[in-house]
C-alpha cells in the first residue's frame, strides 16, 4: 500500500478513535455521577435510623412518666378521700404529708411529662419531613439510574458502529503501526500531524533538517523524535519559508532568540566603534608625547652648540 494512502488511512482511523475513546471515557465515568446521589441517600437513611432510635427513647420515657404522674395522682387523691376518716390528729399529719409530697411529685412529673411529650413531638415531626426527603431521594436516584442506563445505550450504540467503521480500516494497516498509533491518541487525541516549514504541528518542536526532508519525501512512516506522533508533509504554500527551515508564526519563542541575536550584534558593533576610538585616542596621545620629546632633544642641541661659540 502506498504511503499516502496509509496517511489517509490514519487520518479516518483518527477521527473514529478519538471518538471511541472519548465514548469509553464517559461510559467509564458515567456511573460515578450516581455516586453523590447514592451516598446522600445512605447519609440520610443513616441519620433516620438514629433519630429513630431517639424517639423511641423518649417515647418509652414518656410512657414511664405517665406512669408516674397517674401513681402520684392517685396517691394524692388517696389522702384526699383519707381526710373524711380521721380520727386523730397524728392522723390528720400523717394524711397531710402524703398528700403534700404526692401532690409536689405529680407537679414534678408533669412537668418533666410535658417536656418530653414536646421533644416527641419534634423528633416526630423531623422523622416526617426526613422520610420524605427520602422518598424524594429515592425518586431522584431511581430517575437518574433510568437516564444513565439509556446513555450507556446509546453509548454501546456508537461503540458498536464505530467498531465496524474501525474493522474496516485495520485489518490494511501495519499492526506494530497500528498499536503504537492507538496509545498515542489514547495519550495524546492526536496520532498523526502535519509537518509545516520543518515544524511538527502536534507538538512545534523544529525537526532536523534531513529528517523533515525524509517526512517530505513521504516514502515511508516517520514518527516525530519529540512527540512521537506519525508525520505527513503539508505543503504551506510558502517554499521560500519552508527553505529557510522553519517559520517564526509556527516557533514562536525562536523569534525573541533572534531579537537576542540582533541586540548582540548590535552590542558588538557599539563595542567595535568604541575601541576604534579609544585606539584612536591612544595613536594621538603616543604622537604627542613623541613630539614633545624631539623637542626636548633640539632644545638641547642647540644649548651645547652655543656653549661652544662662546668657548
Amino acid at each position: 500500500m502506498a504511503t499516502q494512502d496509509i496517511f489517509e488511512k490514519l487520518k479516518k482511523l483518527q477521527t473514529i478513535l478519538v471518538k471511541k475513546y472519548e465514548l469509553e471515557q464517559k461510559k467509564e465515568e458515567a456511573p460515578k455521577q450516581l455516586g453523590s446521589q447514592e451516598e446522600l441517600l445512605a447519609r440520610m437513611k443513616k441519620e433516620y435510623i438514629e433519630k429513630n432510635n431517639e424517639y423511641e427513647e423518649v417515647k418509652t420515657k414518656v410512657a414511664q412518666l405517665r406512669f408516674d404522674l397517674d401513681e402520684a395522682v392517685k396517691s394524692r387523691e388517696k389522702g384526699e378521700k383519707g381526710m373524711d376518716d380521721i380520727q386523730t390528729h397524728r392522723e390528720y399529719e400523717a394524711l397531710e404529708k402524703q398528700i403534700s409530697e404526692a401532690t409536689e411529685k405529680e407537679n414534678e412529673v408533669r412537668k418533666e411529662l410535658q417536656k418530653e411529650e414536646k421533644l416527641l413531638e419534634e423528633i416526630k415531626e423531623t422523622l416526617k419531613i426526613n422520610e420524605e426527603m427520602i422518598n424524594s431521594q429515592e425518586s431522584d436516584l431511581a430517575a437518574s439510574k433510568e437516564t444513565l442506563n439509556k446513555e450507556l445505550s446509546s453509548y454501546d450504540s456508537e461503540l458498536s458502529s464505530l467498531k465496524k467503521d474501525e474493522d474496516k480500516i485495520t485489518p490494511d494497516l501495519d499492526q506494530e503501526i497500528l498499536f503504537k498509533f492507538q496509545r498515542i491518541i489514547q495519550r495524546n487525541t492526536e496520532g498523526i500531524v502535519a509537518v509545516r516549514n520543518g515544524v511538527c504541528t502536534g507538538c512545534h518542536m523544529i525537526l532536523p533538517a534531513q529528517f523533515a526532508n525524509l517526512v517530505r519525501e513521504g516514502d515511508n512512516i516517520n514518527f516525530c523524535p519529540y512527540c512521537s506522533r506519525i508525520l505527513f508533509y503539508e505543503d504551506s504554500g510558502d517554499e521560500d519559508t519552508y527553505n529557510s527551515y522553519f517559520s517564526l508564526e509556527e516557533a514562536g519563542s525562536l523569534a525573541d532568540l533572534d531579537d537576542d541575536f540582533g541586540d548582540e550584534e548590535a552590542f558588538d558593533e557599539e563595542d567595535r566603534e568604541e575601541k576604534l576610538y579609544e585606539d584612536g585616542d591612544e595613536e594621538l596621545e603616543n604622537e604627542d608625547e613623541d613630539l614633545d620629546e624631539d623637542a626636548e632633544e633640539s632644545d638641547e642641541e642647540d644649548d651645547e652648540r652655543q656653549e661652544d661659540e662662546e668657548e
